[in-house]
């Protein structure tokens, strides 16, 4: 045990002795004071072979270096460089960064301004995707469906509830590596310029692009006049309904008219295309077709064509490089969308987008797509109705009222020069099938239209049945308690059915009047006279009320050829004034639905 603890204090002694010589002569080599810190160690991989032992320690001295100045031991890190793709070795020695490895004598990639495709509406090219060197990095996960990020791995996209959707991206913080697409704030970046002088720039009456013939003048109606240069315009509809279709046909028309006009899909082929184009008989020379999804790709054709409109279909299919996510996805979808608008804004040349919808009817993707564009078209239709209805729902150049009508066919849509055909059946002459039909007029936006109103009275029911198809059903309640009450029809034993031609909604109080009109008829067993139409709203005291815009409505009958049209007892007047001559129309006025039964059911 004496022999342990002498063995002991003679190595304490000894260690003393080497730490007063390392202190009193620099040509002792100092103890490292942890030996197991990283920077102390040596990568034997990445060390030359014939390169000086600098950092370890040794017990025996070390010769001084050339320079009088002490030799400090350098730290060594080993990171993956992105910009090279490989592991590099760095040495520090004063503060200085020595790499080792090949990637030495490579050049620094360096971030260049501007694009291949009109750089400040993209961004940097394919070179300036380059990194500029910084000091911390971290992952996020992100949803290729959606584009919802989250620092942690989830096997559930929280947002849109996809599965095995979460893939992980390197992103970057202050100093960091920058990569990928970055999109210019400068694309459209100008001076302030006084309203005076963009009043003389500007010819209102040669700024829009005009579409001539009955397709193109319903186009323009809902465009508000024809399509605005450097505007960008969204058109949606469900699937089949005619989008490609209408926005061939709406190329076809620019390009026989003021030149060349680029069509480009992600959807078809080239040769898709173009059999839809012949079956369509379009044969214009100035009519361009592409195949793409890249947005960078469809800018460089763009560029090379300078056309004077664009088309693409769709935007949930065309993808921005540098962009999380996939195609269709929010994030896509927005940027892809910015990156167009830009591009519209800055050459003046019109956009027009083709637009997916989801299940509920919705435009797919975010919802700021539609407040990045200019313009918002939807395109419906029947499943078993050859009749389109364009409607627009934003429209920054002209009003939100206004609706266009087509007929799809084999040769594509055709305008309807009158749209009330398609809600009116063909003109019968007075018999007892027609009891219980009436027309009314309605209005979409500027335009009337008439529409059929049937109503089916059955007596002696055990009960009361009401269906009504096409009406507001506390609204048809009303009605026939109005009749009930104020008519003194019996009506309360009879089972009443209510449908309104062709599938539509009859939303509009100006209706009232036809379906009263519609249920007097078939519980009179009375058919209502050929050529008798009905434009009033009924109160609760059977008493006729005026309707917005009647003028315009009286006046859409009268130019159908209709001979008579039932409106309040106030309105008589003054439309009696505008509606004369030895074959106008005669104006009927009434104050209540006794006043309209005298008149109609009636017989001479």
């Amino acid at each position: 045990m004496q022999a342990l603890d002498m063995l002991t204090l003679r190595s304490l002694h000894l260690y003393r002795t080497f730490r007063f010589l390392s202190v009193q002569s620099p040509n002792y080599p100092q103890f490292p004071k942890n030996i197991h810190s990283t920077p102390q160690r040596q990568f034997p991989s990445t060390a030359a072979a014939d390169e000086p032992n600098t950092y370890g320690w040794s017990a025996l001295p070390k010769p001084p270096p050339a320079d009088s100045s002490p030799q400090l031991s350098p730290s060594v890190e080993t990171v993956y460089d992105p910009a090279t793709g490989r592991l590099v070795t760095k040495r520090e020695r004063h503060g200085a960064i020595e790499p080792e490895s090949s990637a030495k004598a490579e050049a620094k990639p360096t971030a260049e301004v501007g694009s291949r495709v009109y750089g400040d509406v993209i961004g940097s090219s394919s070179s300036a995707r380059s990194s500029i060197k910084k000091k911390k990095s971290r992952s996020v996960h992100v949803c290729s469906s959606c584009g919802y990020s989250d620092g942690q791995w989830w096997g559930t996209c929280k947002q849109c509830g996809e599965v095995g959707t979460m893939k992980r991206f390197a992103t970057e913080s202050a100093g960091q590596k920058v990569t990928g697409m970055r999109v210019s704030d400068n694309a459209v970046r100008s001076c302030p310029v006084k309203l005076t002088d963009v009043y003389g720039q500007v010819d209102s009456s040669n700024w829009r692009i005009p579409l001539d013939g009955e397709f193109g003048d319903e186009v323009e109606r809902v465009l508000g006049g024809g399509l605005v240069p450097g505007s960008l315009v969204l058109v949606g509809g469900d699937p089949g309904v005619g989008k490609s279709t209408l926005l061939l046909q709406v190329a076809a028309l620019i390009a026989e008219g003021i030149g060349r006009v680029l069509y480009v899909s992600g959807e078809e082929s080239v040769e898709q295309i173009g059999n839809r184009a012949d079956r369509l008989c379009i044969e214009t020379e100035e009519l361009f077709l592409h195949s793409s999804t890249d947005i960078e790709d469809i800018l460089e054709q763009a560029q090379r064509l300078s056309p004077k409109a664009l088309v693409i279909d769709s935007i949930q299919t065309v993808y921005l490089t540098g962009v999380t996510g996939s195609s269709g996805g929010d994030v896509q979808v927005k940027e892809c969308t910015s990156a167009l608008q830009r591009f519209a804004k800055k050459t003046n040349i019109p956009v027009l987008l083709i637009g997916h919808v989801t299940k509920t009817g919705d435009i797919a993707g975010p919802r700021v797509l539609e407040h990045i564009v200019d313009v918002v078209l939807y395109l419906e239709g029947e499943k078993f109705s050859s009749h389109r209805l364009l409607r627009s729902v934003k429209n920054r150049f002209g009003s939100t009222e206004e609706l266009g009508v087509f007929k799809m066919s084999q040769s594509g849509l055709q305008g309807v020069l009158n749209p009330s055909e398609m809600f009116l059946a063909d003109p019968h002459s007075d018999s007892d099938y027609l009891a219980g039909l009436a027309v009314a007029v309605i209005m979409d936006g500027s335009r009337a239209f008439l529409i059929e109103v049937q109503a089916l009275c059955v007596a002696g029911s055990s009960s009361v049945v009401r269906h009504v198809n096409g009406v507001q059903g506390s609204r048809a309640d009303m009605i026939i308690s109005v009749i009930i009450k104020q008519a003194g029809l019996k009506l309360q034993e009879n089972g009443i059915f209510l449908n309104v031609v062709s599938g539509v909604s009859l939303t509009e109080t100006a209706g009232d009047l036809a379906i009263a009109a519609a249920i007097c008829s078939s519980f009179l067993e009375f058919p209502i006279p050929h050529g008798i139409a009905f434009v009033a709203e009924v109160g609760l005291g059977g008493e006729l009320r005026m309707v917005a815009q009647l003028e315009k409505r009286v006046s859409t009958v009268a130019k159908l050829g209709y001979k008579k049209c039932i409106v309040p007892k106030q309105a008589e007047k003054s439309l009696s004034e505008v509606h004369r001559g030895p074959e106008a129309m005669e104006i009927v006025g009434c104050n209540n639905l006794k006043e309209m039964i005298n008149s109609v059911f009636t017989s001479n």
